[in-house]
């Protein structure tokens, strides 16, 4: 008789990182917001030590800061650190789309799952979750890699770019442009066109780049 693998249980403390993680890609932590130890124990049903050690986790991947005299926060992110994630971007998201083959069924579907969520948001005006499905979407192209490892980096980077987004004055006018310009690369990806693909998804890299920077550059420092 085969025994069946057993399913992977992941210790609490990444539990809890993966929670706080998937809440400041949901936007509903967002820069600059005090992460009380206390508070974060009652929310995440856990014990004090498994959330600091959760809250330094977070940090060793850039989304969270210690303040002097205020403790840890979410982290505000600046010019430079938005340049490097942007490099990162360009080197997975590029590469992704130079080494794909031929979109497979599934792959196709999940692109266009976030992409009709976004869509969705979008209608309803909730500009918070289109941007959350537009990283979606961002993240499966890099699942083309098929890497584990990569997706899992790209997951940090997702969250380091939602709290770029919360940093705009106005989500809905940085959000706006781009839901065309997705489901135009994957159409293009669809239809086996990857060279124009590749193309397509450099400028848009470029420009939420140029946007995002330029955003960074008018907003009074904070102290």
């Amino acid at each position: 008789m085969v025994s069946q693998p057993k399913e992977k249980i992941l210790p609490l403390t990444d539990q809890v990182a993966i929670e706080l993680r998937e809440d400041i890609i949901g936007g509903r932590l967002l820069p600059g917001m005090p992460l009380v130890e206390s508070e974060l124990v009652n929310a995440y049903n856990a014990s004090r030590n498994t959330v600091r050690e959760a809250l330094h986790q977070l940090g060793r991947e850039g989304l969270t800061s210690y303040v002097r005299n205020k403790g840890v926060m979410v982290r505000r992110l600046g010019i430079d650190e938005v340049r490097d994630i942007f490099k990162v971007r360009r080197t997975l998201e590029l590469q992704a789309i130079a080494a794909s083959k031929p979109l497979r069924e599934y792959q196709s579907d999940l692109m266009l799952e976030a992409i009709e969520a976004a869509q969705l948001a979008q209608d309803r005006e909730n500009w918070q979750a289109f941007g959350t499905h537009s990283l979606r979407f961002h993240q499966h192209v890099v699942g083309l890699l098929r890497s584990p490892l990569f997706d899992e980096f790209f997951t940090h980077v997702a969250a380091q770019m939602r709290l770029v987004f919360s940093s705009a004055p106005s989500e809905e006018t940085f959000q706006k442009p781009w839901l065309k310009r997705d489901r135009h690369i994957h159409d293009l990806l669809g239809e086996g066109r990857k060279k124009e693909a590749e193309e397509a998804m450099s400028s848009y890299l470029n420009d939420s780049e140029l946007v995002l920077l330029d955003i960074l550059s008018s907003i009074p420092k904070h102290k």
